[in-house]
């Protein structure tokens, strides 16, 4: 009989119980699928006592993560306890020094300590693999380093948490405003008590930042990504897009340009009818255009217990059939890192304002925008009380540069009454 392929899991939340939940109802079809048994040796977490929907009373229990890591009886470490250092990263380094294969979700410690761990398990000769890392039950990281590894990537994009893109849909169906809306999603358990990571576009950012390294050939480069969350975005500023037959997203984008690599996570607007302006509640989309494949669009859940146990699952499949790889898609030791290059490329933007109701203001600021190379396409007021006037214009395709030194500008004017908001028009 061919020997088990053992795991010891590494965090009993919702998604490893889902985890063990797959083990215990599909193990027959793991084996027929893995070539070998596929079984849980022990169990770690930080309450031996929570009820957890799942039977543990056959697994042995740790309390500490990396006693698990090393025990001789475990091949696979599944880490889900989430962190970018602590105790997940102390047991994955464990892990790798005992020579065990690693399977994780935690895009986070990837984002920040990827590279190294990369190397470690490589020059091992052991797998480190994240498929529920990123996008859930999406298989991205798969598609990207395997069925799509002939091509050149020349642009990567997505909608990449879900918590944003529910808060951003809810915004528009129910005409409530963002504080609202955030509540909403704390009660129903899409948003954290404290959101920031989510809605501040960190937490996509690190996903983003894992994609392009595998699309691009190239080193994690978190610190590389520009960032910016949707705490700004307003109803106004949905309605003027959904008008312009555009809709608000918290996009991710990568690709290579003659000055390095591009990465951007920010708000944007994108065209209402596209594969990602159609993307609605919780659900997260990925396009990869490949020079000979096209487009390609992967949509599916981006979180849950089902979703993400699931991709877990994958991972620990490709491992039982002896499939390591490179953790990148290329070995890590060749990985490069890349030059930044930020907003490499002309786009149109779209500016809301609060200007001051004055004599001579809208000129002082069209001014302002022509001085610096920007040019107005569209521009609306609107009625107001008081002496706050709600200005909207659409650029014609400026460089962020030329847009940046015009915003740096207008925020200096006295008559400009709040920080003006600037969103890219992304063309899909």
């Amino acid at each position: 009989m061919t020997e088990p392929l053992r795991l010891g899991i590494a965090g009993l939340g919702t998604v490893g119980a889902g985890v063990v939940r797959i083990v215990q109802t599909h193990a027959a079809m793991l084996e027929a699928r893995g070539g070998r048994p596929v079984t849980i040796s022990a169990v770690c977490a930080r309450s031996r006592n929570r009820d957890r929907g799942v039977d543990l009373s056959g697994y042995d229990w740790e309390d500490d993560p990396v006693a698990l890591a090393r025990r001789e009886d475990v091949d696979v470490l599944i880490e889900l306890m989430g962190g970018e250092d602590g105790p997940a990263k102390a047991c994955v380094e464990a892990a790798l020094e005992t020579g065990k294969h690693v399977v994780t979700a935690n895009k986070a410690m990837l984002a920040h300590h990827g590279q190294a761990m990369a190397e470690q398990a490589e020059a091992a000769g052991r797998a480190l693999k994240f498929e529920a890392a990123v996008a859930g039950g999406i298989p991205i990281v798969k598609a990207l380093g395997e069925g799509l590894a002939a091509n050149g990537i020349e642009r990567l994009m997505g909608v990449m948490n879900g918590t944003c893109n529910y808060i951003l849909t809810e915004m528009e169906a129910t005409e409530a405003p963002y504080e609202t809306v955030l509540e909403d999603a704390q009660r129903l358990g899409y948003a954290e008590a404290d959101p920031t990571f989510d809605v501040g576009g960190i937490d996509a950012a690190h996903k983003l930042a894992l994609l392009a390294a595998i699309a691009y050939g190239t080193r994690v480069d978190f610190p590389g990504v520009q960032t910016e969350g949707i705490d700004r975005i307003s109803l106004t500023d949905i309605h003027q897009a959904r008008d312009m037959g555009f809709r608000i997203k918290l996009l991710g984008v990568a690709k290579m340009t003659p000055l390095g690599l591009e990465q951007r996570m920010t708000p944007c607007l994108v065209p209402a009818g596209s594969s990602i302006g159609l993307l609605a509640g919780v659900t997260n989309a990925v396009v990869v255009e490949g020079d000979f494949v096209g487009q390609t669009v992967f949509q599916g859940p981006g979180a849950g217990q089902g979703p993400t146990a699931s991709a877990v699952m994958a991972d620990v499949l490709d491992i039982s059939r002896g499939q390591v790889g490179t953790t990148f898609g290329v070995p890590a030791t060749r990985l490069a890192a890349a030059p930044r290059a930020s907003d490499a490329g002309a786009a149109a933007y779209y500016l809301r304002m609060s200007l001051q109701d004055a004599p001579g203001t809208l000129a002082k600021v069209t001014a302002a925008l022509g001085e610096e190379g920007v040019s107005i396409r569209q521009m609306r007021q609107y009625d107001h009380e008081g002496g706050a006037a709600p200005v909207i214009f659409v650029t014609h395709p400026a460089e962020r540069a030329s847009l940046d030194g015009a915003l740096g500008r207008l925020g200096a004017m006295e008559e400009c009454i709040d920080a003006p908001m600037a969103l890219r028009v992304e063309i899909l």
